[in-house]
């Protein structure tokens, strides 16, 4: 007799939890995650963000600092705004560097931005510190990417970090606990449309 389709996939759904259920119970370690978001796709920041309205959900403290941005004002600046009691947010960049054309400027907010960064990471009521676009600061060597590690290393035990931007420095991927590329296969930018609220803004 030939298994009719409903037959095939629950024995499908079957083998698939029998692995799934196995690896869940492989998996009993607790600790704080490193996560890099890196590539040259769209939805890097929007990524870390989606995590950082999660962990508000579950009644976590979140600190954000803001890399390379800082020009103007996004709609996640503006809407984290809105939880002062739970969101520790820091915009510490100048804009995009093509802009400021100042290495000595975007070093020292660099600098700057990393000493915020450090009171984050050493205070154990912060559940989760987003680095948005450090990965960019990294590559362009405007702060040593092993001193910054080793400060990441040495946060308090559960505190998870999330750090985006393309071009991380394989050091940072070697280090990351989850790591996703965003690849870049379409961009309306290309075709002319400029940057829109509530996409890009």
């Amino acid at each position: 007799m030939v298994e009719n389709q409903s037959e095939r996939h629950k024995k499908r759904m079957k083998r698939q939890k029998e692995v799934v259920d196995k690896q869940v119970q492989k998996s009993i370690k607790d600790k704080g995650l490193l996560l890099v978001i890196t590539g040259n796709g769209k939805g890097k920041s929007s990524s870390g963000f989606g995590m950082i309205a999660r962990a508000l959900g579950h009644n976590m403290k979140v600190g954000i600092v803001q890399f390379i941005k800082g020009a103007f004002s996004t709609g996640e600046e503006t809407f984290f705004r809105r939880f002062p009691d739970e969101v520790a947010y820091h915009v510490m960049g100048d804009g995009f560097t093509w802009d400021t054309q100042n290495l000595e400027q975007d070093i020292a907010s660099a600098e700057a931005g990393w000493a915020v960064c450090q009171k984050l990471l050493q205070d154990p009521a912060v559940n989760i510190v987003l680095l948005d676009e450090l990965n960019i600061v990294l590559k362009m060597n405007y702060l040593d990417t092993e001193a910054v590690l080793n400060d990441i290393a040495q946060r308090p035990p559960m505190q998870h970090v999330i750090i985006t931007g393309r071009g991380a420095p394989d050091a940072v991927i070697e280090a990351g606990d989850t790591v996703s590329r965003i690849e870049d296969v379409k961009h309306a930018f290309r075709a002319g449309i400029q940057a829109q609220k509530g996409i890009e803004l």
